[in-house]
């Protein structure tokens, strides 16, 4: 998958995790939410939803902007929605063990790991250097670019 298809299905599945957490409430069992919910509005609620639909708007934004016209800042874009949903899909998972039970965002958060490696991945290799990539069947000496055979090196 390309990386915008893997950034839109990641915007997608974050979506679907907002929703998840929405519908369990997690403005209202989850003090770092509560906190955030709170700092937007008296209603947790309100607060909530208005952060989240924030938050899913400005990853269509990185989408249609900074990833799919490929800005110089793309791929801090697309650190920074790693980073988001590596926390989310970490989290998650971590604080229903600490409860012995389902919390808000579990069943979607492994979906949000799933996909925030891949962008991780995606994003490492577009922009590192890769040596070993232009080795062929493990030799580690160096081919000559014209007859595409191995060179020896001089001692």
């Amino acid at each position: 998958m390309k990386l915008g298809s893997t950034f839109i299905v990641l915007l997608a599945v974050q979506a679907a995790h907002s929703v998840e957490e929405y519908i369990g409430r997690l403005y209202d069992v989850f003090p770092p939410a509560r906190f955030v919910s709170g700092l937007i509005s008296t209603d947790l609620r309100r607060g909530f939803v208005i952060f989240n639909v924030v938050l899913v708007l400005f990853g269509v934004w990185c989408y249609l902007w900074p990833i799919r016209k490929r800005w110089s800042s793309a791929t801090a874009v697309g650190w920074f929605w790693v980073t988001i949903e590596l926390i989310n899909g970490i989290g998650h998972p971590l604080w229903s063990l600490r409860e012995h039970a389902y919390t808000p965002g579990i069943a979607t958060a492994p979906l949000l790991l799933a996909l925030a490696i891949s962008l991780a991945w995606q994003l490492w290799s577009q922009t590192s250097p890769k040596p070993w990539l232009q080795q062929s069947h493990g030799s580690a000496q160096p081919r000559d670019a014209s007859s595409g055979r191995q060179r020896r090196q001089k001692c």
